[in-house]
């Protein structure tokens, strides 16, 4: 007795471990109302022998007081759960569902097919592999189709089966089936669903089973696949994105003092011990030392896998920042097109304030502009001041820091975001962010691109000189504000437009309140970032003068100048500043306030020219400053 039970254990495990490798397919039902989503399902489950034989009688009981199939059992009962939508015969709420069969695993979305519920069949398609658009053969390619079939392209599903169902009411004429067709191929082709995206057309009736698991015999012409075959061997492996390697960092874990790693969901790409990651935006570098899982360490591990990363150096990263691999680095920018789905009662109103949360990062942020509104059943672009209920819109979207992003359709988690109102919490919209032409670059270039009537080049030709921003960095003391305005003063005797941004003037009125801590003069030195890009913009030479005293904020000032940037290190011991004390805060010594003494001040190792101020005078300063400039042919 006990070796047979030990027999029927080990067969119970071996199944479950056979079913947990099997591949899973997430897939979404859609249609016009009475197209038969509900039906198809039901039929899905019955016909595949995942229906218990209790759930089952109560649908029968049910189909004599709710069903609308006359004698016959309706199966659409097994998947419309809310009584709402019992009473109305719709589907209302996205419905989930499970089932598998011995070659794979599925999750059915069931959403709803009304435009006003638009909001709903975003989100069941937004984490779907395949979608199966249902069409009536009766009436064909409807508005609701349109609709529907935008939403499946908007959100980069790859796989569709336009499932021509209730062929059995047209005695499953092949012209019919054929026409339809061919109707639906002439409207995909101008929403490039037919590019590079597998299509496939199946005659089925979903109430008597025709082509849904079992083949028909009514249609003999037929000689393409069920559309359960279709469901089963769909190639979807194919679609992970093995090459972008992009890892957002969910948690800093740092159990002991010997261990401190990184943890997350690998979005896409792979990532092996050993190779070199960036840390955006920081721009950090280091080298995977492990790549540790509950179950212990791994060489290489790819999407989908939540594993936690050990780096070679001790550098600083946090929840929200991203890893890629440092050749293969997504774009950086806090300003990009979006199209955006508004899930709330209360409008988007372009100027207000939202929090913008993308994969595990999270800012402030606004939209700028509202491009175009598309009309969900026409697909007509119009112009409009706000986005309402179920409303789907081109947006410009503004960040208050910049973020690591990609173009949706390359990569749906890095380029997808949420919209959360401040006030309630709550979300309101989803977005998928469009990095074809935005207002991004790579790290390097310049993160604000725009269209102008002045050109960049016609105001470096009017000017003489490359727009660009000196960037001096250095414990307070230094003689940062010192060499800016001297610098200034040469530049502007040699015909040379520019204009000192010091820290100091900042603090007296765009700044006036912030606090003088390291967060605080970060956020300093982030609207002068802002405000010199500006400037370059406009063709000037900007001269920065702030003590920025961590990397990150230096970082962040670089990449939203991009190119421009050049970085000059005043390195000046500390015994002469606080000689010098130009500011009075050594003298006054209050806690929290002085860089070096109170909180590090972080030594850049990336700076374009490094000055020793107590062995350099000024003019000395200034001429190396120039010196630079030129040999950079900047001026």
């Amino acid at each position: 007795m006990s070796h047979q039970s030990d027999l029927i254990s080990q067969d119970i495990l071996a199944y479950l471990s056979q079913h947990e490798r099997k591949e899973l397919l997430r897939f979404l039902t859609c249609g016009n109302v009475d197209d038969g989503k509900s039906t198809l399902i039901g039929r899905l489950l019955h016909d595949s022998k995942m229906i218990y034989e209790d759930h089952m009688e109560a649908i029968t009981r049910d189909s004599k007081k709710s069903g609308t199939t006359g004698e016959e059992v309706d199966l659409a009962l097994l998947v419309d759960g809310l009584q709402a939508e019992r009473e109305q015969g719709i589907t209302i709420d996205v419905a989930y569902r499970y089932f598998s069969t011995a070659k794979r695993k599925f999750i059915i979305a069931d959403t709803p097919g009304h435009e006003q519920y638009t909001r709903n069949m975003a989100t069941g398609a937004s984490t779907c592999d395949l979608a199966i658009i249902l069409i009536d053969a009766r009436y064909g390619v409807q508005t609701q189709t349109k609709r529907h079939s935008f939403i499946a392209s908007l959100l980069g599903i790859k796989h569709i089966v336009v499932a021509v169902n209730k062929m059995d009411l047209k005695d499953f004429d092949q012209g019919v089936f054929e026409g339809i067709c061919n109707d639906y191929r002439e409207f995909a082709a101008g929403l490039e669903l037919l590019d590079g995206n597998s299509v496939h057309f199946v005659p089925m009736s979903a109430l008597k089973g025709d082509n849904v698991v079992n083949r028909s015999e009514r249609s003999p012409w037929y000689t393409g696949q069920t559309l359960m075959e279709i469901l089963e061997t769909v190639e979807i492996a194919a679609d992970r994105n093995l090459t972008d390697l992009r890892f957002p960092v969910q948690l800093v874990t740092r159990p002991n003092l010997n261990f401190r790693g990184f943890a997350g969901t690998i979005a896409s790409g792979v990532v092996h011990k050993g190779d070199e990651l960036v840390v955006l935006p920081s721009g950090k570098r280091s080298q995977v030392k492990s790549i540790v899982t509950f179950d212990g360490e791994l060489e290489v591990a790819g999407p989908g896998q939540a594993v936690t990363l050990t780096l070679e150096d001790e550098i600083d990263i946090s929840r929200g920042d991203m890893l890629c691999h440092a050749d293969n680095l997504p774009l950086i920018g806090d300003q990009f097109d979006a199209t955006l789905v508004w899930m709330a009662e209360q409008p988007m109103q372009p100027g207000r304030k939202y929090d913008i949360k993308r994969a595990t990062s999270n800012s402030p942020g606004s939209f700028t502009r509202i491009q175009h509104r598309i009309d969900v059943n026409t697909l007509e672009e119009q112009g409009a001041a706000q986005l309402g209920l179920n409303e789907i819109g081109r947006v410009e979207l503004s960040l208050e820091r910049p973020i690591a992003y990609d173009d949706y359709q390359t990569n749906h988690t890095s380029g997808a975001f949420i919209v959360i109102d401040r006030m309630t919490n709550g979300t309101v919209g989803a977005g998928m962010i469009v990095a074809k032409g935005a207002k991004g670059e790579h790290v390097g270039g310049s993160q604000h691109g725009r269209l102008a009537h002045v050109t960049a080049q016609e105001r470096a030709d009017r000017f003489g000189q490359d727009p660009v921003t000196v960037l001096f960095t250095g414990l307070s003391g230094s003689g940062k504000s010192s060499i800016a305005y001297a610098l200034e003063r040469k530049l502007f005797d040699a015909g040379r437009a520019c204009y000192v941004l010091d820290g100091k003037e900042m603090r007296q009125d765009l700044s006036k309140g912030l606090s003088m801590d390291a967060a605080g003069r970060a956020e300093n030195l982030h609207k002068g970032a802002r405000i010199a890009r500006q400037m370059n913009d406009a063709g000037l030479i900007a001269i920065g003068a702030f003590v920025a005293p961590t990397e990150e904020s230096r970082a962040t000032a670089r990449y939203l100048l991009g190119e421009r940037c050049l970085l000059v290190y005043l390195d000046t011991p500390m015994e002469v500043c606080q000689t010098r004390d130009p500011s009075g805060i050594y003298a006054a010594n209050v806690e929290g306030t002085i860089p070096g003494v109170s909180f590090p001040y972080e030594t850049p190792d990336d700076a374009d020219l490094v000055l020793n101020t107590a062995e350099l005078d000024l003019n000395g300063c200034v001429e190396k400053v120039v010196g630079l400039l030129r040999e950079r042919k900047l001026i």
